[in-house]
């Protein structure tokens, strides 16, 4: 039998006159609202507009023709009465597991609802909790649920919650994130609006980690010594989670920290002009540690350039181009691309 949601045909009342999306529809309104709200949730955007629509056209189906329609799907399902009155029974199931804004953006995906006051994505929040945190909400999760939330995440984020998963459960993951399509925008902020109620609706009381990142994300906007000067105001503030905050700053100074491998990689591309100017009156050892990172051709011009008269170079230019390369660092360690120092030494 096809389960495909196919075109919409008019009312029948017989199973062999039904398509595929009227039995559908039928077979989920038998199921009641917490089976049935628990299963729409897996249905793509526009087979959940099919399967609305369908069962907006049902009207009664008797006993006898619901049962040949479950027999179709191979199953069992508990005895009841025909189906009265499907359309109703379908918005009232939709109404209970979906909010309005979730239901029109399914009916109505070009309407302009909820797409001006849509929160922000939900996927930094939840890169800054901790893998297994994430991971254990997953694992409760369909496979495709966990798929769809990792290929949103970042890569190093994604890959350190898929090391948490349970081994039987992991590979099915990962294999599902090989073949997700394209996920249609408005499906998408219905699992992010459900992330964000029950997984990130209450790490503001339990977890710190998103105050770490939001602190963390403002003092690597700051020069070091300013960054050095708050953190010893927010111990003497008597602040105790200073250690965990200074492990996911990173500066132009801490570029020695780097390894080799993860150097080449931050200055791979990078614009010599941006690499000199960060360059100008930097310690020797941060210049000796960003040159053995670039090519032969593009170090024999930095040293010609830093040995010639820089001219009339601003001091505010220069720790522009600092804050640049760092900021590149930062979001190349996030995404897994570097090895950040505090990631390297709690390996």
């Amino acid at each position: 039998m096809d389960f495909g949601i196919g075109s919409i045909e008019e009312p029948s009342y017989t199973s062999s006159s039904l398509t595929p999306p009227q039995k559908a529809a039928a077979i989920l309104v038998a199921m009641g609202k917490p089976a049935a709200g628990r299963l729409l949730k897996f249905f793509k955007q526009d087979e959940l507009k099919a399967l609305i629509e369908a069962a907006r056209m049902l009207k009664t189906i008797p006993q006898g023709e619901l049962e040949k329609i479950i027999a179709e799907f191979e199953d069992e399902f508990a005895e009841g009465a025909g189906l009265m009155d499907s359309a109703a029974t379908m918005d009232k199931i939709l109404s209970e597991s979906l909010s309005p804004e979730e239901v029109d953006a399914i009916m109505n995906p070009g309407s302009a609802t909820g797409e001006a006051d849509a929160p922000p994505p939900v996927w930094p929040a939840i890169e800054a909790l901790e893998p297994a945190r994430v991971g254990a909400f997953l694992a409760a999760e369909h496979p495709q649920t966990a798929a769809l939330v990792l290929t949103n995440l970042a890569p190093g984020a994604a890959a350190n919650v898929l090391l948490t998963l349970p081994k039987a459960l992991r590979g099915d993951v990962a294999k599902r994130m090989v073949t997700i399509g394209t996920v249609k925008p408005a499906a998408l902020r219905i699992v992010e609006n459900q992330l964000r109620t029950r997984l990130l609706g209450d790490t503001g009381a339990k977890s710190p980690a998103i105050g770490h990142a939001r602190v963390a994300n403002v003092l690597n906007e700051l020069d070091k010594s300013q960054l050095d000067e708050i953190l010893s105001d927010m111990e003497s503030a008597g602040f105790s989670d200073v250690k965990a905050i200074k492990a996911q700053l990173f500066s132009f100074e801490d570029l020695p920290m780097l390894d080799q491998r993860s150097r080449l990689t931050l200055f791979d591309g990078m614009s010599s002009e941006i690499v000199t100017l960060a360059l100008r009156g930097a310690d020797k050892a941060i210049v000796e540690a960003v040159l053995t990172a670039v090519g032969a051709r593009a170090r024999r011009m930095i040293e010609a350039e830093l040995a010639a008269d820089p001219g009339n170079v601003q001091q505010a230019a220069v720790i522009r181009a600092r804050r640049e390369i760092a900021s590149t660092a930062i979001r190349m360690g996030k995404s897994g691309q570097i090895t950040m120092p505090a990631a390297k030494e709690a390996a």
